[in-house]
């Protein structure tokens, strides 16, 4: 990757307060994006935001729960109102919820899962859209889980959610292909010391698996080197 490969482009990632949504931020800050950093805790975007403009790199912090109503439309006002075009979109911000048998799912909570998981991603494509089509270069990454396609006992609400979520994005791709730049991908970063990692696996070392840090430096690359329309990959492959 060149010094400043992504100078000049603009970039938002969701769920951007930590893990592998903050270290993606980083990473596209490092090869030269201006940066829109979104999630849900201000207090973590603001420390993202001196880490990537302590090492020289440019972002703007945008707190906010995605799942509120208009949450997203008045986030796609705000960025429209200063930039005329979107490069890349990383959706990375998702629900655990809770692991469960799926007779046991409760359904308030399943219904918040696939809120955040599914609707408050096709919310970002559809009011990104334009800005998306206005890139030279236009970049889509969604990140998925190994049980989205390889179910899983207890998982089922969780990879469900991945599933919808990986359909919706590559149906997306399937639609804009032909008619612009954009580009999606989907991608699986495998074993990674999370968050959400820890919840769903409390007993495992977070040592013995891929850091944020590294996954994140993988997505950049990816988007950096470009990838075919509609690539389904995992970092750990």
């Amino acid at each position: 990757m060149t010094d400043k490969p992504l100078a000049g482009q603009l970039a938002l990632v969701t769920g951007a307060s930590r893990g592998i949504g903050a270290a993606t931020a980083e990473a596209l800050a490092a090869a030269g994006a201006h940066v829109v950093l979104t999630a849900r805790t201000s207090g973590g975007l603001e420390e993202l935001e001196e880490r990537i403009h302590a090492a020289g790199g440019s972002a703007t912090i945008a707190p906010m729960d995605l799942t509120e109503s208009d949450s997203i439309a008045r986030l796609a006002t705000a960025i429209g109102g200063r930039w005329d075009a979107l490069d890349i979109l990383v959706l990375n911000a998702g629900l655990l919820g809770d692991l469960a048998p799926v007779p046991s799912i409760d359904g308030k909570r399943f219904n918040q899962l696939l809120t955040l998981n599914v609707l408050a991603n096709q919310a970002m494509l559809a009011n990104f859209d334009q800005m998306l089509r206005r890139s030279e270069r236009g970049r889509v990454v969604a990140i998925t889980s190994t049980v989205a396609r390889q179910p899983r006992a207890y998982w089922g609400a969780y990879g469900a959610s991945k599933a919808a979520l990986e359909n919706l994005v590559l149906a997306y791709g399937d639609e804009v292909v032909n008619l612009s730049t954009i580009r999606v991908a989907i991608v699986n970063p495998g074993a990674t010391a999370t968050r959400m990692r820890a919840d769903a696996y409390p007993g495992e070392d977070p040592a013995t698996i891929q850091q944020p840090a590294d996954a994140g430096a993988k997505i950049a690359r990816l988007i950096v080197d470009d990838y075919e329309p509609g690539l389904v990959t995992s970092l750990t492959a």
